[in-house]
């Protein structure tokens, strides 16, 4: 089972999003999701996050929220444990040449309407509504979400 972070930094109304188009075999090819990755040995979920952000966009996030944990429960890729953060700003200078896709600023009415997996929209519903922490599982087959629980912490 793998551990991964996912953080959001919001500017302006917009999220700063990756358009995952780089990279072969990747289980997000041409979804947009938010920033992060894998856990390396030894990290908690704020260190993953703060050190995904930084190899991927080149800043460091401010006022980092821990939000939620995902569940994703997939015939296909596994179970993963994703774990969601947002940021309201960053430090630095956003370096857009990322690795994994196409780094852009979106519009959070827009993201509904692009390539998402269709669980995300539950936490985007989530995050918008300010919730306290949540647990959200999503069970997928093959790329259709199949169920969905949230228990609110």
């Amino acid at each position: 089972m793998k551990n991964t972070s996912l953080c959001y930094i919001e500017k302006d109304g917009a999220y700063l999003m990756i358009h995952r188009i780089k990279k072969k075999n990747d289980e997000n090819h041409d979804k947009w999701i938010g920033v992060g990755g894998k856990f390396e040995a030894g990290e908690s979920p704020f260190d993953c996050a703060r050190r995904e952000i930084k190899e991927e966009c080149g800043v460091s996030p401010k006022n980092l929220r821990y939000r939620g944990i995902v569940t994703f429960v997939s015939d296909e890729y596994g179970t993963e444990y994703m774990h969601l953060f947002t940021a309201d700003g960053y430090e630095g200078e956003i370096d857009y040449n990322c690795d994994e896709g196409v780094l852009e600023w979106v519009k959070k009415e827009k993201i509904p309407s692009l390539p998402i997996w269709e669980g995300d929209k539950i936490f985007f519903d989530l995050l918008d509504s300010e919730e306290r922490f949540f647990s959200l599982k999503l069970e997928y087959k093959k790329d259709k979400l199949i169920n969905s629980f949230v228990e609110l912490c």
